[in-house]
């Protein structure tokens, strides 16, 4: 009496973006196109920065692996949405939940490191150029990213893990587009507040963290800019960061704006749209605004194509 019907689901039903008939073919475009410009525009800067010679410095090593983490996060995501477009019943499988969920908070948590790196090595490049070469060796950068994905894949199998090995209840209806962690905690059996806390401690941690590097690098940066006395090493010390500020602000923006929301707004579908642009669009948009405000990458392309065309 009063016991939840516990259930072992063999799949789960993803509600989608939505379920107005009229909108699934104008989305599916819509997504389909920003999908190709995310696979062809990171496939292409991390085959930019592996070909051409000029690009082989610590900043574009950290580029690559950001375009290789927002090619991978889009991909977790994207092509299973695009299927669902187009079938009458939007499922997913237990295991591939399962697996989606892993990938991408591996992806996203790597993605908040990387970024904080990236930040670091701006500040190093900035403010202590002699030391520049030393500081920024190739075996800190290994270590750096190395150290983000043993991070990250490490969070993701543990939370994964956490939510899978326990047993649902009831509905096996997601209310979102990808199989997320906040739609799946509700659909536990047993309390799901344990895995709960350490979700928003850690999600609490990773932001905060890699915000503060990134914070800190760039108030020195600031400093070390303004002490500069010619106007023209202003100009070029700060275009050496524009890109990765963009990025930035752009990344963090659209997080602390569903995380910041007031209880009394907050809804599954707000937390959507920032979640599409999130996980679909600013994987679009990062390598565009490293390419079109980088004079090294579009020189780098032409030096690359030119070189092609030669064979």
């Amino acid at each position: 009496m009063g016991e939840k019907n516990i259930t072992s689901p063999t799949y789960f039903t993803l509600l989608g973006l939505t379920r107005v008939p009229e909108l699934q073919f104008p989305l599916f475009s819509v997504f389909l196109y920003i999908y190709g410009i995310t696979v062809v525009g990171n496939v292409g800067m991390i085959v930019l920065t592996k070909l051409d010679s000029c690009l082989h410095t610590p900043m574009y090593f950290f580029i690559r692996h950001l375009a290789f983490i927002d090619l991978g996060n889009s991909t977790v995501i994207c092509p299973k949405m695009l299927v669902n477009f187009v079938v009458d019943q939007n499922t997913i499988s237990y295991q591939a939940c399962a697996m989606q969920l892993c990938f991408f908070l591996m992806f996203i948590i790597s993605e908040f490191f990387i970024l904080s790196a990236m930040a670091y090595d701006r500040y190093v490049a900035i403010c202590h150029p002699l030391l520049y070469n030393i500081v920024m060796s190739q075996r800190r950068c290994h270590v750096l990213v190395g150290a983000t994905y043993l991070y990250s894949t490490f969070l993701s199998l543990m939370f994964t893990a956490r939510i899978f090995t326990l047993d649902f209840c009831g509905s096996n209806i997601i209310r979102h587009f990808y199989c997320d962690d906040v739609p799946l905690l509700p659909m536990l059996c047993s309390n799901p507040q344990e895995i709960q806390l350490l979700i928003i401690f850690f999600s609490a941690f990773n932001l905060i963290s890699s915000l503060l590097v990134v914070l800190l690098s760039y108030v020195l940066i600031v400093i070390a800019i303004w002490k500069m006395n010619s106007a023209e090493g202003r100009k070029k010390a700060f275009s050496t960061c524009g890109s990765h500020l963009t990025v930035v602000v752009v990344f963090y923006g659209s997080l602390l704006f569903m995380y910041l929301q007031p209880e009394s707004a907050h809804s599954f579908e707000t937390d959507k749209i920032a979640s599409v642009f999130y996980t679909l669009v600013i994987p679009m948009l990062n390598p565009l605004i490293y390419s079109f405000r980088n004079k090294e990458v579009k020189n780098a392309f032409h030096r690359v194509f030119k070189k092609q065309c030669k064979f």
